[in-house]
């Protein structure tokens, strides 16, 4: 018998800097929880492959594998891409057990996270009555994660900010831009774009791009390997190893 493994899936991207952060978040993860073994695997665009690394655990002998989607809503990838790769993988490698955890979000630990990187922007909690925010997403066709970013943004408005409005880098409208210019239109003194994703490539590029050529006061980083996300990672670890009907505190 092995202790579990935390198999990190990522979507990949051509962009290298993709990779790179994704890297250094289970870096970050290995560090919070010396001993847990950490592996990192991509949908597409960048190696390994899920496929491959899960043939090399089982090669290796270990018998636990919990699949944890780096993914902040539950949209195409996280309820019809991996759980295929993941069906494919227990057929052919039988001995290998492997759980499918949930994905990220929504989370306090992602708001928290989001607070961090407009912190290091340079917005202070007195900017934020005169401030509007925009929560940037990748963007999704699917409801239920257009849902959730709808959710965090009436969660966010409650922690001070004069506004919070959602935008989208790509599947549906408003843009980046076309929020931050509604914003001003409607009198908000400052306004601050915060990227609601993981790791840098076309979509954050695009998201960039609009807060600049809006004029937007303040745009923060995308959420990368900051302490708070491993912590989440790890939470997501634990409540996939915890029998259904159990509690993590029993």
């Amino acid at each position: 018998m092995t202790h579990p493994t935390l198999l990190v899936i990522a979507h990949g991207s051509r962009d290298p800097r993709h990779a790179a952060t994704v890297h250094a978040l289970t870096e970050r993860v290995r560090a919070e929880r010396p001993g847990l073994r950490v592996e990192t695997a991509f949908l597409e665009f960048n190696a390994p492959s899920v496929p491959r690394v899960l043939e090399r655990l089982a090669a290796q002998g270990a018998d636990e594998v919990v699949a944890l989607p780096l993914l902040l809503t539950r949209a195409f990838h996280a309820k019809t891409d991996i759980p295929s790769v993941l069906r494919e993988a227990r057929a052919r490698l039988p001995r290998l057990h492997i759980r499918q955890a949930d994905v990220l979000g929504p989370s306090p630990l992602l708001n928290a996270t989001l607070g961090r990187r407009l912190r290091e922007a340079g917005v202070r909690p007195g900017d934020l009555p005169r401030t509007g925010l925009v929560l940037a997403s990748a963007g999704s066709s699917d409801p239920e994660a257009i849902a959730v970013i709808a959710e965090i943004a009436r969660e966010l408005r409650h922690t001070g900010w004069c506004a919070v409005r959602p935008a989208f880098a790509s599947a549906l409208l408003p843009r980046t831009e076309d929020v931050v210019r509604e914003l001003r239109a409607e009198g908000v003194e400052r306004v601050a774009v915060a990227p609601y994703v993981i790791a840098p490539g076309r979509l954050p590029d695009r998201i960039a791009a609009g807060a600049e050529a809006a004029g937007a006061d303040a745009l923060a980083d995308v959420l990368g390997p900051a302490p708070e996300l491993a912590r989440l990672l790890l939470n997501r670890f634990d409540e996939a190893r915890v029998p259904v009907g159990a509690s993590l505190s029993a």
